[in-house]
């Protein structure tokens, strides 16, 4: 149950933040094999002036921000192809590639509270975290 924090510097359209959001979260689907209902996932936008970002950014206010916890356990291949799979996807919106940071943090299962406060690593998620 992945839970996800995306950071812009720019205001987008209603639609535009459901795509971007929905992006990540394909990406998750893909790489990391959650099931689709599995959706905790945020945007905020940041005045730019608020929000400073690396300085070789040729187009600072597409720079976006991705804040990942995770349970531990998956491998370097699944993070590989899920942090690909964001910049690909957020490369269709019109976001550069180059733009795009992700930081995935990783905790185990028991120091997550899940469905009305039990331990998640009792609780039966549906898909396998070892990916």
């Amino acid at each position: 149950m992945p839970s996800v924090l995306i950071e812009v510097r720019k205001e987008y359209s209603k639609e535009q933040e459901i795509k971007i959001i929905d992006a990540v979260h394909s990406a998750l689907q893909t790489a990391f094999k959650i099931l689709p209902t599995d959706k905790n996932v945020r945007l905020i936008v940041h005045p730019p002036h608020r929000f400073a970002c690396p300085l070789d950014k040729n187009n600072p206010e597409y720079y976006t921000y991705i804040s990942i916890d995770a349970f531990s356990g998956r491998s370097i291949g699944a993070k590989r192809n899920l942090y690909k799979t964001i910049v690909d996807n957020l490369e269709i919106l019109g976001i550069p590639k180059d733009h795009v940071d992700v930081l995935l943090r990783e905790s185990s299962a028991e120091n997550w509270g899940l469905h009305g406060g039990q331990v998640a690593s009792e609780v039966v998620l549906g898909y396998k975290i070892d990916v």
